[in-house]
């Protein structure tokens, strides 16, 4: 029937086809419209957010454990909400996004949160409820104290960033691992606080070096998909079906039931060394979830400091979160750092310069779900081995397992440069609403 279509209208395949894509064209064109229009109205609204860079100083007489700081992460960043078409394609509003930083300068230890100056008193006000003695100052942004990176400037530069090595889904170490060490009631001098290796490292390094870390959250807006179904799930969902199928699935039995027709029963027979995967699974779908992205940045002012000293310091700092493996469950990885392998992927050092002040310019920024345009997707394998992309790779932190990475060290921390203040002389606001 077709054939006499085609003979009867002398028209060929070739020509249907050409018919066939202009009346389809539209469709895509339309989709990449909406996706340009969507990012360039995000972009001008994020141009006009105002930022805020709080100081937290630490007071002398922290007792706590960091599951006070999961309250602040719950009440003060989890802004979980639905957006609209015309929030999210007229006005181009954002999910609001924080960043926890922790920053050794010359070997004296700060403790930073950014937020949108329109959240600064929810953030205030948290804090304070869980530690009323510490003391919140607003400062200048340290990360533009440093020039932009040059080739042959006065300092050198190194950066990566991190992400899980495995699923989301997986949790690394958290407090809560190392046992009743970490418990408020606990005496300090019996604690094991895992954040202290990296606060007493960054407390270590000499002037005229530094290190920034930070931790840029929101609540989780990551969806997985789904190869069985086509579809899309949210991270409790998707956490299920990790457990039912790619860890159980090798080892559950269907039968059918006899007892009652057209039923089946389903048989599992758990490993012995499953068990602490399924259970690290199961408790990470009750908490609260955040994306995050991880960077940190190591500098060396090359009129203080050799060349010697710059890459000892490169190498060490990418040991910063090796505390937090659990290799049967997951780890931290270092992921898009600012090297290259291969001598003659970038034999004229121009590739390296600008990845580095891409990297430095992300710092400042904050920038990790809203990359400009071009940074938004990986390049082809083969282009990305001479031009990486470095495309910021977010990904899902339990409320547990961010507070394990930053809260306040008590005082099982005795590192000299780590500045306290002393209890008596920071009291809350007398303005917090009662």
């Amino acid at each position: 029937m077709i054939q006499e279509f085609l003979n009867t209208h002398n028209i060929n395949l070739l020509q249907m086809l050409i018919v066939a894509v202009g009346y389809l064209m539209p469709i895509p064109l339309a989709y990449i419209a909406l996706f340009l229009w969507h990012h360039y109205r995000q972009e001008r609204f994020i141009m006009g957010i105002k930022w805020a860079l709080l100081e937290i100083q630490v007071p002398r007489d922290v007792i706590k454990s960091p599951a006070a700081m999961e309250l602040i992460f719950s009440n003060a960043f989890y802004h979980k909400s639905g957006k609209g078409f015309w929030e999210q394609y007229i006005q181009g509003a954002p999910w609001f996004w924080f960043s926890l930083e922790i920053v050794s300068i010359d070997g004296r230890v700060h403790f930073f949160v950014r937020t949108p100056t329109r959240m600064r008193n929810l953030v205030e006000t948290q804090i304070y409820g869980q530690y009323p003695q510490a003391k919140v100052v607003e400062v200048d942004d340290y990360a533009f104290h440093v020039p932009q990176y040059k080739k042959n400037g006065d300092w050198n530069m190194w950066g990566c960033e991190f992400n899980k090595l495995k699923e989301d889904f997986l949790p690394f170490k958290t407090y809560k691992n190392f046992g009743d060490d970490m418990k408020t009631g606990i005496k300090e001098e019996f604690k094991i606080d895992p954040i202290t290796p990296m606060i007493e490292y960054l407390g270590s390094i000499p002037r005229g070096q530094q290190v920034w870390i930070q931790m840029v959250i929101r609540w989780s807006l990551t969806k997985y998909h789904n190869h069985h179904t086509g579809k899309h799930m949210d991270f409790y969902e998707a956490a299920k079906f990790y457990i039912e199928n790619d860890l159980l699935g090798p080892y559950t039995r269907t039968q059918k039931n006899d007892n009652v027709v057209g039923t089946f029963g389903k048989q599992v027979g758990m490993p012995e060394h499953l068990k602490p995967i399924v259970k690290a699974v199961n408790d990470g779908m009750s908490q609260l979830h955040f994306d995050c992205g991880i960077r940190l940045i190591a500098l060396s002012d090359k009129r203080l400091c050799t060349e010697d000293q710059f890459q000892n310091l490169r190498r060490e700092v990418r040991l910063l979160f090796r505390q937090y493996a659990q290799p049967q469950i997951n780890e931290i990885n270092r992921v898009n750092s600012t090297q290259f392998d291969a001598p003659w992927s970038d034999p004229t050092g121009l590739a390296l310069t600008k990845i580095k002040k891409r990297m430095l310019d992300f710092y400042r920024m904050r920038t990790f779900f809203h990359p400009p345009l071009q940074y938004a997707a990986d390049y082809p394998k083969l282009l990305s081995a001479f031009f990486p992309a470095n495309r910021p790779k977010p990904f899902v932190l339990s409320s547990e397992e961010l507070a394990t990475l930053f809260h306040f060290p008590g005082m099982v921390s005795e590192t000299p440069s780590f500045k306290r203040i002393e209890s008596k002389i920071a009291k809350p606001p007398s303005n917090l609403p009662i």
